[in-house]
């Protein structure tokens, strides 16, 4: 018996000793963090674990959250980041003080991957008269094109404004990608950029000299769970590899492959490599992109959009007609019910991911939540209306026959009612479906994946990619829920 027993102990071991490592990969919503991400998974392949690759998680505070819950392990971020925004409270933090607060979460922070991606104002080489910021005090008539986070940030626009005393008249937020657009065809003067930006080069920009030296450094960085190293030990001495071997130059090499050349990032992250590590043994073949359409990326992508949107959908319609009916028993129910459903409806939908995501984690989890909650309003108050503008008649009526409440809801008053709930529904599809295109920032997948990155690299294709198969599945709904109407509504009401 003890040898049948140490023998299926020894069995357990080997077993488990040969399972490969684990490792989950995450990047942010741009076209640096893709490549970064990318090469950090070939890298963890290569070495033979399991890598499952998370990209686009959104703005950093999504992102952060995902590692802290451990639905990711590692993503590569930058040290200004890290200090700017988790250590804000701190004055003038150092390196020391960014580890030991990422300690407190269970987290580490690797050396430097040996660039700096830094904020900077530019503008385009032909405007002369600006050669450092603290000129653009002199022109308040410059027209600005800034990105929402820059404006947003301790580190950004607010500090940066204060301490150069700048007052714009002419002054725009908009997506990162949209200011280079603004700027190149004229419409802008100034716009923020990251120093490693292909954009930088294509459109001959010239960064305006930090005369006060406000901008902190961003030195690139690898973030991740304290307990990786013991626990993938194989996949992050692969990642390691990178520290100290990437340099501004290739990394800004690596952009342009990506947002220049339309390469994918993969075939981008695989370039970085092979200039940063050339003589490493093993490589990850990387199949070329091919151009036009790829119609199995589309096909996958509208399933899984189609998916989130069905099943959302389908929560909203079992929690909202009853609370649409619990709404119509009383004034007082009317106002509690219809009051917290409009609340729901007024939260910022990337704040409402930001709040979840420590919860559920990123994936479909948090997609499936924000989506059922922009979803249940419409339909709430449709059942709610529908239910409270009968014709009295038909109650008293019912009330004549001896019908019991219930049966009276049943019989009577749902399907009098069926039109206006049917509206409801079919508003609540059509807005899903534009609505979890956002479920690309919390690792959900779906059309909203092609939709960000075309935004990102200023590729029309891409976005069409994405948005024309959204369009076609709100119309699909639409001549769904017509079909659905004829079954339902009774002929009657229908004519």
């Amino acid at each position: 018996m003890k040898t049948w027993l140490c023998a299926l102990v020894l069995l357990t071991s080997w077993a488990w000793a040969e399972l490969p490592e684990k490792i989950r990969i995450g990047s942010k919503a741009f076209p640096e963090s893709w490549v970064l991400g990318e090469a950090c998974s070939q890298l963890a392949r290569e070495s033979g674990a399991q890598v499952e690759y998370r990209k686009s998680l959104g703005a950093t505070e999504i992102i952060y959250q995902a590692l802290k819950q451990g639905s990711i392990d590692v993503y590569p971020e930058y040290t200004g980041t890290i200090k700017q925004v988790f250590l804000k409270n701190l004055n003038n933090p150092g390196d020391a003080d960014a580890l030991e607060a990422l300690a407190l979460d269970r987290l580490g922070m690797s050396y430097s991957l040996g660039f700096s991606n830094d904020y900077a104002l530019a503008v385009p080489e032909k405007v002369t008269q600006l050669q450092q910021i603290s000129d653009l005090g002199k022109f308040p008539d410059t027209r600005y094109a800034l990105n929402q986070e820059f404006v947003g940030r301790k580190d950004g626009w607010n500090g940066l404004s204060q301490a150069y005393n700048l007052h714009p008249k002419n002054f725009s937020e908009m997506q990162h990608e949209l200011c280079y657009a603004a700027i190149g065809s004229g419409k802008a003067d100034v716009t923020n950029v990251y120093t490693t930006d292909a954009q930088v080069d294509k459109l001959k920009l010239r960064l305006l000299i930090d005369d006060k030296q406000y901008f902190p450094r961003y030195d690139a960085v690898l973030l991740y769970r304290a307990d990786l190293p013991n626990r993938c030990p194989k996949a992050w001495a692969a990642l390691l590899q990178l520290v100290g071997k990437v340099s501004a130059e290739k990394m800004r090499r690596a952009n342009s492959k990506l947002v220049l050349d339309r390469q994918d990032a993969a075939e981008a992250g695989a370039f970085l490599l092979d200039e940063c590590l050339p003589q490493r043994s093993a490589r990850s073949e990387v199949a070329p992109s091919s151009p036009g359409w790829n119609w199995a990326m589309v096909g996958e992508r509208s399933w899984r959009h189609l998916q989130l949107v069905s099943v959302s959908l389908l929560i909203a319609i079992v929690v909202g007609i009853p609370l649409g009916v619990l709404a119509s028993r009383s004034p007082r129910m009317a106002r509690i019910t219809l009051s917290l459903a409009g609340l729901l409806q007024t939260i910022p939908s990337l704040a409402l991911l930001a709040f979840v995501v420590p919860v559920t984690g990123v994936g479909p989890a948090p997609a499936l939540l924000a989506l059922f909650v922009y979803s249940l309003l419409p339909i709430v108050r449709n059942t709610y209306t529908g239910l409270t503008t009968l014709p009295g008649n038909l109650s008293e009526a019912a009330e004549a026959l001896g019908l019991p409440p219930l049966a009276q809801l049943w019989r009577i008053r749902l399907p009098m009612a069926s039109p206006s709930i049917l509206a409801g529904i079919k508003t609540s599809a059509v807005i899903n479906v534009g609505t979890a295109t956002l479920a690309a920032l919390v690792g959900a997948g779906g059309l909203g994946e092609s939709i960000l990155q075309g935004i990102s690299l200023l590729d029309h294709q891409l976005i069409f990619q994405g948005a024309i198969p959204a369009a076609a599945l709100a119309l699909l709904a639409q001549g769904f829920f017509d079909m659905v109407e004829k079954w339902v509504v009774p002929r009657g009401l229908r004519i």
